[in-house]
C-alpha cells in the first residue's frame, strides 16, 4: 500500500509542476507578441499624433476664413478645408480602430489561454480530491498493520501533508486565474464599446465628406463671372435656413414648435446637462411618433384609475396607477391651473404576462413621457436647470430639461454612440437593449439623431 500511495503521489506531483508550468510557453509566445505589438501601437500613435496636429492647423485655417466677408472664393475655401479635415479625421479613427482591433485580438487570446488554463487546473484539482480522499479512507490501523517501518510511515503522512499543500495552492491558483479572466473580460468589453463608438464616427464622418463634396459641387457650378448668381446661390440657402428654423417640431400631448425654438431649448440644456442637442431631438421625436401610434388618453376615474380615448372616447383601463399617480397627478394639474379630466396623458398599452395578467399602467406626462411619481423626483432638478420653480410637462422647454437630466443619468452624456444607444434603449425599456424592442427603439432614436444633425443642425450652423 506504501508504494501505491508513493505512486499516486509522485503522479499528484507531476500533475501539479504541469499545470504550473503550462504557463510558461504562454508568457515566452505573449512577450514575443508584445514586443511586436508594442512596436505597432507606437507606430500608429506617432502617426495618430501628426494627424492631430494636421487637423488642429486646419481648423484654424477654417475660423480664419470663416472670418472673412462671404463670397464664392471664400465659401470654396470653407468646403476644401472641411472635405481636408473631415478626411484627416477619417485617417486618424481609421487609427484608432487598428488599435482597438489589436488590443481587442491580444484580450480575447488572453482570455482564451486564460480560461484553458483554469479548464486544465479544474481537471488537477478533481484528481488531487480524489487522490486525498482514497489517502483518508486509509485509516491509521490500516497503515499500521500494513508492516510499514516507522520511518515509511513518518515519509507517507509527509507526502500526503505535501498533497494537501498542493491542494490549496492550486484552489488559489484557480481562483486568482477566475478574478484575471473577468477584469480581462470587463477591458473586453470596454474596448468592443470603444470600438462600435470609433466606427460609429468613421461613418458619420464619411458621410459629412459626402455632403460637403456635394455642396461644394453645386458651389462649382457657379462661376465667378456669374456673381449674381452667386447671390442667389447664398439666397438660397438662407431660404433654406428660414425653412428649417420655422418648420413645426412634433411633440407628444402637446402643440409643436418651430424647429428654430426646438434647437434653441436643446442647445441651452446641452450646456446644462452635456447631452447632444441632436440625440436630445431625436429621443423626443420618437416619443412623438410613438404618441400618434398608440394615442393619448384622459384619466376620468381617479378611484381605479380608468379613463377614455383622447381621441376616440372610447372607455380605457389602467390609464393611471390609482394609488402610486393619480394623487400626484391631480396635484400637479391642480397647481398648473389645469383641469385633469381634460389633460392628456399616456395610454396603458395591453401588455400581459404568462397567467394572462395586466402588465404596468398608462399615465405618463408630455413630451418627455414621465410618470406623475416619477416627474416629481426630477422636477427641483429642473427648476434648478430653467429657473421655473413650477415645472410643467407638457411645457416644452421644461419637458426637454426632463429628458436630457434623464438620459444624463443613463449615460448619454458623454456622447458616445454606444453610450447614447444604451441611454435610448432603457430610456424606453427601463433597462439596455437586450431586447428586440427595445433595441429598434434604440436604432430608430441614432438614425433621427443622424438625419436631424446632418440635415437641419449642420445647415444652420454652416451659413
Amino acid at each position: 500500500m506504501f508504494s501505491r500511495r508513493i505512486g499516486i503521489f509522485f503522479l499528484v506531483a507531476l500533475l501539479f509542476l504541469g499545470v504550473f508550468s503550462v504557463s510558461t510557453p504562454l508568457l515566452v509566445r505573449a512577450d514575443l507578441t508584445a514586443d511586436a505589438v508594442q512596436k505597432r501601437e507606437d507606430a500608429l500613435k506617432a502617426e495618430l499624433a501628426a494627424l492631430t496636429i494636421e487637423i488642429a492647423q486646419k481648423q484654424a485655417l477654417l475660423d480664419a476664413k470663416h472670418g472673412e466677408s462671404a463670397s464664392l472664393q471664400r465659401d470654396v475655401a470653407l468646403l476644401n478645408g472641411k472635405i481636408d479635415k473631415a478626411k484627416l479625421n477619417i485617417k486618424a479613427s481609421d487609427i484608432i480602430l487598428q488599435q482597438l482591433s489589436t488590443d481587442i485580438g491580444i484580450k480575447s487570446d488572453t482570455i482564451s489561454a486564460l480560461e484553458d488554463r483554469i479548464a486544465k487546473n479544474k481537471e488537477s484539482l478533481a484528481d488531487l480530491i480524489r487522490k486525498t480522499d482514497q489517502t483518508e479512507n486509509n485509516s491509521l490501523v490500516e497503515m499500521v498493520l500494513n508492516d510499514q517501518t516507522i520511518s515509511d510511515f513518518v515519509s507517507d503522512i509527509n507526502d500526503f501533508d505535501t498533497i494537501k499543500s498542493s491542494l490549496r495552492d492550486l484552489y488559489f491558483e484557480i481562483s486568482d486565474q477566475k478574478q484575471t479572466t473577468e477584469t480581462e473580460k470587463q477591458s473586453l468589453e470596454e474596448k468592443s464599446q470603444a470600438e462600435a463608438d470609433a466606427k460609429a464616427l468613421l461613418e458619420a464622418q464619411k458621410r459629412q465628406v459626402e455632403l460637403t463634396e456635394k455642396q461644394k459641387k453645386d458651389l462649382l457650378t457657379v462661376t465667378k463671372s456669374q456673381e449674381k448668381n452667386y447671390a442667389l446661390a447664398v439666397a438660397e440657402r438662407q431660404k433654406r435656413a428660414a425653412e428649417i428654423r420655422s418648420a413645426l417640431f412634433s411633440l407628444r400631448d402637446t402643440s409643436a414648435i418651430p424647429f428654430g425654438t426646438a434647437l434653441e431649448y436643446a442647445t441651452f440644456i446641452s450646456g446644462k446637462t452635456g447631452i447632444r442637442p441632436a440625440f436630445l431631438l431625436a429621443i423626443l421625436t420618437q416619443e412623438s411618433n410613438l404618441g400618434q401610434n398608440v394615442g393619448s388618453c384622459f384619466l376620468t376615474d381617479t378611484t381605479t384609475g380608468n379613463g377614455i380615448g383622447a381621441n376616440t372616447r372610447t372607455p380605457q383601463s389602467r390609464v393611471m396607477h390609482p394609488t402610486r399617480d393619480v394623487p400626484i397627478f391631480l396635484s400637479i394639474t391642480k397647481g398648473l391651473g389645469l383641469d385633469f379630466a381634460t389633460t392628456r396623458v399616456s395610454c396603458w398599452q395591453p401588455i400581459y404576462d404568462k397567467k394572462h395578467s395586466p402588465i404596468g399602467w398608462g399615465g405618463a406626462m408630455g413630451p418627455a413621457q414621465f410618470i406623475p411619481s416619477t416627474w416629481t423626483l426630477f422636477a427641483n432638478r429642473i427648476a434648478g436647470v430653467t429657473g421655473d420653480s413650477s415645472p410643467n410637462p407638457w411645457d416644452p422647454k421644461d419637458a426637454f430639461t426632463a429628458s436630457a437630466l434623464y438620459l444624463t443619468d443613463l449615460g448619454a452624456r458623454n456622447g458616445s454612440y454606444t453610450g447614447e444607444m444604451n441611454a435610448a434603449c432603457k430610456y424606453y425599456s427601463g433597462s439596455g437593449c437586450i431586447t428586440s424592442y427595445a433595441k429598434s427603439y434604440g436604432a430608430q432614436v441614432m438614425a433621427k439623431a443622424a438625419s436631424i444633425q446632418e440635415n437641419m443642425i449642420d445647415p444652420l450652423q454652416n451659413l
